[in-house]
């Protein structure tokens, strides 16, 4: 249980693979640094390869692409009107970018650095402490995709009204509204960061328990539903927010 506890502090805590200071401040790459760079780096091989001599009638892996830009135009559309089209290329971008995310754990079928060490003997991978685990379990990310979208929020607002309609917009209905709509610049990114941050993690910790505890059968089944349904319901529902919130600047 001591080993296992270990493991639960080690899934909370960033876990720092490379240690850089710059004038002072702390600029270590942890691990959710890296996992973030391995999913930029899917979606963006995966954007190459799907967007390859696109045609004027789709087939094959192009209609994989249209279905997935007509979703989030959509999408966008729905929540934000006529407006939708000017900022469904952020909502599609962080919709890829947490599903992708959030399932990177599916099915834990990737090797930790733990293993490799067991499989190997090389001592580095015995003290890097890395395995693939979702990046959205790490408060800075979620919190840093939160204050991401509170200012595109801002800026549509800024954008579609100007920088004087939108100053205008806190007075309204009446200038007693002025404090409340200030308050919801503080309070939407915190909810939209720990809502996220909290599921993730807790999706997370309970597979751990599930792998630790139960045989190698039943975790499959379990991760179906925590590291991918609920990993992709967790994404749309952070995007769903964001256009509602976008929505609500530019009307």
């Amino acid at each position: 249980m001591g080993e296992f506890a270990s493991e639960l502090q080690r899934l909370i805590k960033p876990n720092k693979l490379i240690n850089i200071s710059v004038f002072g401040f702390d600029m270590s790459i942890t691990d959710s640094v890296v996992m973030m760079w391995i999913v930029m780096a899917a979606l963006i091989i995966f954007s190459l390869v799907f967007t390859r001599k696109l045609k004027t009638i789709p087939e094959g892996k192009q209609n994989v692409v249209e279905v997935i830009v007509e979703f989030v135009y959509n999408f966008a559309k729905d929540s934000m009107g006529h407006h939708g089209k000017l900022f469904a290329p952020y909502i599609g971008t962080i919709l890829l970018f947490l599903v992708v995310s959030n399932i990177i754990a599916i099915f834990n079928i990737v090797p930790s650095s733990k293993d490799i060490y067991h499989w190997t003997g090389i001592e580095y991978f015995e003290h890097l402490n890395f395995a693939i685990r979702p990046p959205t379990k790490d408060v800075n990310v979620t919190l840093t995709l939160a204050l991401m979208s509170m200012v595109a929020v801002a800026l549509a607002g800024i954008k579609v009204k100007k920088i004087s309609g939108w100053l205008k917009s806190f007075l309204e209905p009446v200038p007693l509204m002025l404090p409340f709509k200030i308050l919801d610049y503080v309070i939407r990114p915190v909810s939209l960061c720990f809502r996220m941050f909290g599921n993730v993690l807790g999706a997370v910790i309970i597979m751990e328990l599930v792998y630790f505890a139960l045989p190698a059968v039943l975790p499959a089944f379990l991760s179906i539903y925590f590291d991918l349904f609920d990993g992709i319901l967790q994404a749309y529902v952070f995007v769903f927010l964001t256009s509602i919130y976008i929505g609500e600047a530019i009307e």
